[in-house]
């Protein structure tokens, strides 16, 4: 056995395999994966094996694509060919017209990925599966490439790939222990001796939290037992003559997929079960849990309703193991948070299907930075400080028990709620907030008009719009007050913080004290890493000259990784976070400055405290840091206050407002502001996929600096021009947004790419982002984007729609 090496991958199954032999497609030779017993002996031995291209997102999509093309090559090789059964076509079923709407979309966006999905009825269901039945249905989703296939075949294909290209293999090598050294490297402890490594991969499927202690770290993944059986033969599937499609259907809650001349079935019954909760028998090793038939006998009604034909067939096994699922139900592929050269590719509930693509995405990580797609979505750092045990194994049951209902548009789901809460979450439910989820923080969606009101989740306008609009209303006549939680802040101090914040933003950093800007960070490839309002606070009784680093919620582990992984030995800067220690109110409308005269000492005019100004002062009598800035377009004011103090600062703000015809609003109000005003979501708009200048972010780019990361890179990529052009559109329909990732086509092609999407309570205007090959920028250029099935006419047209001079703003 070696005992060094550039990367240690830990486990054998699908993830390990996938991303060993990723690794040296990459270019990596000199890799090594260990597995404690045999390759596949975890959960990826008793997988139902199903390989579809449905993905919630077009990273999701892309990925499973990506699967698909490389199992086809594995299948077809003649030296070790694998068993694929690929184009058995799947239909995912709907009795909903929201069901059906949702999987237009689907087919909308898996479009701009060069996919093809068909919506199609309950007849065409049952004309290409003849077992189904068409009561209670209305439609479904049709999945062309859809299979199954051999979980053992594959990945040993995989390692004998990655083996010849120079990878080791070492079986029946259990890790003991993780040892990180001064300079970030690694030495793997094995009852088979050591190996040094540069970099650890986490790919241990039910036993990662084994694994996760080893280096200090805790993983929300979770286990739940799942069921399935193999039927005997099936006389009308014999008949047919054609493989049966895939089924997999969220009105029963269960699955089928064609094995031999029979149906493997397997349930997502809502009398679920976690497991290994309170640790695993180290001896469980293909392994299975004690039949349990009786738990999902409700689904397996269904399933007879659904399929009669499995009413009069036998059983020949069942199998009930162990599947991990994630607080979000997405797997977490990528830099494990707060640690150096340590990966992870976790948490894959549906680890066959996807995990040719996982590992392709994090073998591109851990070469190149970054992979080719942005992927956020299934960044282990998407979760914070909250994603403990017995959060992770609430949500993974919800997940388990709604397998094939899609989220919808705004709907947040309960489990787990009130994770994060501040001292004003009881009392804005108290004046009717319906909360939404960012980071685990429960912040104010809309104000419902009373305690009975509920929309109808679905992909059209619902009931929420007029009360949006009227939120919308008192911001920009009188003024509002809203909660923004969660808010990412760090601060750094030290004589080398301002040198050291210039280097990672690659425009100009505002210096000057007691003023603000907005800065944009690059990776090193010269594409856009994150966001972030920069305020210098001048030396006071609260502190030292220091400055303020704020982003997005979602960003708190991922931004703190990369501004402490750029820190050169030399640079003398501490960075502290204070995101769970202070809370924004944001105060917006032409009457805020009144009501901040009401309630502080200073002087709030526009010469006295200008657009970008950042000041300490007093709400009340509640210590607050408040910056003039506004992500709404009207004159708005973020009042940072320490959360002992904010319901103090809250109780001033409303008794002032008051007078003033203060009315409370929500983040739905926020997001239909900012796209009126062309400001841009990170992770929605702000993608890694795209550098600032295809963003329309060029004002904020300064290449005659001599210093950025990611410079080098820029500069290559603006000689040669963009691939892609971010525009706003106004869409040519009244009843429905364009959601993010739905397709722009222009005869017929597709064209570009929906980022985000919402009406303009102030224009009057149905609002899209987009991204779009650079043929069709120009004003005035029509296109047609597919709104749920729907091709509508959209224009492109001007960024800042609402008060594009910033006149409101400044005075």
């Amino acid at each position: 056995m070696k005992t060094q090496t550039r990367v240690v991958v830990i486990g054998g199954g699908i993830a390990g395999c996938s991303t060993l032999y990723h690794l040296t497609q990459e270019g990596w030779s000199d890799v090594v994966l260990v597995e404690r017993n045999e390759l596949t002996s975890g959960t990826t031995w008793h997988s139902a094996a199903q390989v579809t291209n449905f993905g919630m997102n077009q990273t999701m999509v892309g990925l499973k694509t990506h699967s698909i093309n490389l199992y086809k090559e594995l299948r077809d090789d003649p030296e070790y060919p694998v068993g694929y059964n690929h184009g058995d076509g799947g239909i995912r079923l709907a009795n909903t017209e929201a069901q059906m709407e949702g999987y237009r979309h689907f087919a909308s966006m898996a479009r701009g990925m060069d996919v093809e999905f068909e919506v199609i009825d309950a007849q065409e269901c049952a004309r290409r599966h003849p077992l189904l039945s068409t009561d209670n249905l209305i439609g479904g989703l049709w999945d062309g490439n859809d299979g199954d296939i051999d979980p053992a075949s594959l990945c040993q294909a995989l390692a004998r790939r990655a083996r010849q290209a120079g990878a080791e293999v070492y079986r029946n090598t259990p890790v003991t222990g993780l040892t990180q050294h001064k300079d970030d490297s690694w030495t793997v402890h094995t009852d088979q001796g050591d190996i040094d490594c540069e970099i650890v991969v986490n790919a241990c499927g039910y036993r990662v939290n084994e694994v996760g202690a080893m280096m200090g770290v805790h993983h929300p993944v979770a286990s739940m037992e799942h069921q399935y059986f193999v039927t005997e033969d099936i006389p009308a599937i014999i008949e047919a003559g054609h493989r049966m499609p895939l089924i997999r259907c969220p009105i029963s809650d269960y699955y089928s997929r064609q094995e031999k001349n029979g149906l493997l079935v397997g349930f997502y019954e809502q009398d679920c079960k976690t497991w290994g909760m309170d640790g695993i028998d180290p001896n469980f090793v293909n392994a299975l849990c004690p039949d349990d038939l009786d738990r999902v006998m409700d689904v397996l009604e269904g399933a007879f309703a659904r399929m009669p034909a499995l009413a009069d067939v036998g059983i020949k096994n069942v199998v009930n193991g162990p599947i991990t699922y994630t607080i979000d139900g997405a797997p977490l592929v990528g830099p494990i948070p707060n640690k150096r050269n340590a990966f992870c590719i976790i948490g894959l509930r549906a680890g066959l299907g996807e995990g040719g693509g996982h590992g392709w995405m994090l073998a591109q990580q851990i070469v190149h930075g970054e992979a080719c797609y942005d992927t956020w979505c299934i960044d282990p750092r998407r979760f914070t400080g909250h994603a403990n045990v017995e959060m992770t194994a609430l949500k993974a049951i919800e997940d388990y028990q709604n397998e094939f209902r899609f989220h919808f548009p705004n709907e947040h789901r309960p489990a787990a709620r009130n994770a994060k809460t501040t001292p004003l979450t009881p009392a804005l439910a108290a004046e009717g907030a319906e909360f939404t989820v960012v980071n685990g923080w429960e912040r104010a969606e809309f104000f419902k008009p009373d305690p009975d009101f509920h929309v109808t989740h679905g992909f059209c306008f619902d009931e929420s719009f007029d009360i949006v609009a009227k939120e919308v209303a008192t911001v920009q006549n009188a003024v509002g007050l809203t909660e923004v939680n969660g808010f990412n802040r760090f601060e750094l101090t030290g004589p080398d913080a301002q040198n050291f914040l210039d280097r990672m933003i690659c425009g100009r950093l505002t210096r000057k004290e007691g003023r603000v800007g907005l800065a944009y960070l690059l990776n090193t490839h010269g594409m856009l890493k994150a966001e972030a309002t920069i305020a210098n606070l001048p030396a006071s009784d609260r502190g030292p000259a220091r400055i303020w680093y704020g982003s997005a919620a979602a960003a708190e582990f991922h931004d703190m990784d990369w501004l402490q992984s750029n820190l050169r030995d030399d640079e003398d800067v501490t960075i502290r976070s204070l995101t769970n220690d202070q809370t924004i109110l944001v105060l917006a409308g032409p009457k805020a400055r009144a009501v901040m005269q009401s309630v502080s000492r200073e002087d709030w005019s526009a010469k006295g405290f200008p657009w970008l100004s950042v000041r300490e002062c007093f709400i009340g009598y509640a210590p607050a840091t408040v910056m003039s800035v506004s992500f709404s377009g009207e004159l708005a004011y973020e009042i940072h206050v320490p959360n002992a103090s904010l319901y103090a600062a809250y109780l001033a703000l409303r008794g002032a407002g008051k007078a003033h015809g203060m009315g409370l609003f929500g983040a739905l109000a926020v997001d239909s502001m900012r796209m009126e005003k062309g400001y841009l979501h990170w992770k929605a708009d702000i993608l890694t996929e795209f550098d600032p200048f295809e963003t329309g972010l060029e004002r904020f780019v300064k290449l005659d600096k001599p210093e950025f990361v990611g410079k080098a890179a820029l500069e290559a990529r603006y000689a040669k021009g963009p691939s892609k052009q971010l525009v706003t559109l106004k869409l040519a329909s009244t009843n429905a947004a364009a959601h993010g990732g739905a397709s722009l086509m222009s005869k017929g092609k597709v064209i570009g790419t929906v980022t985000s999407g919402d009406w303009g309570h102030r224009t009057g205007l149905n609002i899209a982002y987009a991204f779009v090959d650079p043929d069709f920028t120009a004003l005035g250029t029509t296109v047609e984007i597919d709104v749920l099935g729907t091709l509508i006419a959209a224009e492109v047209i001007d960024k800042a729609l609402y008060d594009p001079e910033n006149l409101l703003v400044r005075n």
